[in-house]
């Protein structure tokens, strides 16, 4: 079930966060915890909660169109959580009428695999990063 994030939810995010395979941060202080409750307390931020467990996240900024998370506990994964929590989030983009819906991955992971398959594309990557950049396919450029 997705419901909106709450604060309390903070701890099991960051357990989901930190326990990736792929698109490790480099530094989590990068995502301070301030800029998290921003998220959280604003449209855009889902937990997918399954046996009263939160097992999943997505989170999108109306700002500026950027999916900026969206991960699965490595135990639930091929289930369409995911699926279920990045449509929610572009759901929320949509309904912010964002000009443009972005995104960014490591290339060669299983999220550039499954953004394809949304139908994003790939515009180019970020130089800083070395990151893919994804837009939504349904936009153009």
């Amino acid at each position: 079930m997705i419901r909106n994030a709450t604060r309390d939810d903070l701890p099991r995010i960051s357990e989901i966060r930190n326990a990736v395979r792929e698109n490790k941060l480099s530094d989590p202080a990068k995502v301070p915890r301030e800029l998290v409750c921003w998220f959280i307390d604003n449209p855009g931020f889902f937990v997918w909660e399954e046996d009263g467990k939160i097992v999943g996240f997505s989170g999108a900024d109306p700002r500026d169109g950027n999916i900026f998370a969206l991960f699965v506990d490595e135990a639930y994964e091929g289930r369409g959580i995911g699926r279920a929590l990045f449509d929610r989030a572009c759901a929320v983009l949509r309904a912010t009428n964002c000009p443009r819906m972005w995104l960014t991955t490591d290339p060669g992971t299983r999220a550039e695999r499954f953004y394809r398959r949304a139908g994003w594309r790939a515009l180019g990557t970020r130089d800083e990063t070395g990151e893919l950049v994804f837009q939504s396919g349904s936009q153009t450029t």
